[in-house]
């Protein structure tokens, strides 16, 4: 089974595996390319951390292809997905010899082969989203240990309770002052589908 995804590598082991780091035999088992899906825009989506993606002409979204993912892997990356997006197929161009965090050079970047992949498409319309596109690197420096299942303290990155913990804190603060918003959409360590994925834990 093939499928895209525009997550990061920690972030999807974290969702099918329960943790950003799993056993070598674990990562093993997939295999992480760096891809381009064509004719789609990554947006930013109003007061959250993730990004949406809806077909657009012109443009395109780097991300990274993964194969060998089960079907209950992909069962586990649905729930985190949510109502908010539905798994569709699409064709991606795989990269040579581009990091999955190396930018690909516009023009200079060698298509290895074209293979039919599923990725999560945006479902709740246009008005949810920010104009501008959604910024990789800035959620990588500002976002991405919390997403992770990591916080950094002043003397090194440590574990801590499901990883959200420092979202969690921002979100109960927020509560006595105005509506709840979780920035996280119910992926944080006490959301809803943060709870459906505890629950299909085998």
């Amino acid at each position: 089974m093939v499928t895209g995804t525009l997550m990061a590598p920690g972030v999807l082991y974290r969702v099918i595996y329960g943790t950003h780091d799993p056993e070598p035999w674990q990562k093993s088992l997939l295999t992480v390319r760096p891809a381009i899906l064509q004719s789609y825009r990554r947006h930013r989506v109003r007061k959250a951390d993730y990004p949406a993606v809806l077909p657009h002409e012109g443009s395109c979204v780097r991300g990274s292809v993964v194969s060998g993912l089960t079907e209950g892997d992909l069962y586990r990356l649905d729930i985190f997905e949510g109502d908010q997006y539905s798994r569709q197929k699409v064709k991606v161009q795989v990269l040579k010899d581009v990091g999955l965090d190396q930018a690909a050079e516009e023009g200079k970047t060698e298509v290895v082969e074209e293979v039919e992949a599923g990725t999560y498409v945006w479902e709740e319309g246009i008005d949810t989203l920010e104009p501008e596109e959604w910024d990789f690197e800035e959620f990588k420096r500002d976002k991405m240990k919390a997403w992770m299942g990591l916080a950094e303290d002043q003397r090194n990155s440590v574990e801590v309770d499901e990883g959200f913990a420092d979202v969690d804190r921002a979100v109960a603060e927020q509560e006595t002052r105005e509506k709840l918003h979780d920035p996280m959409g119910g992926r944080g360590a006490n959301g809803h589908i943060t709870q459906q994925l505890k629950d299909t834990a085998v």
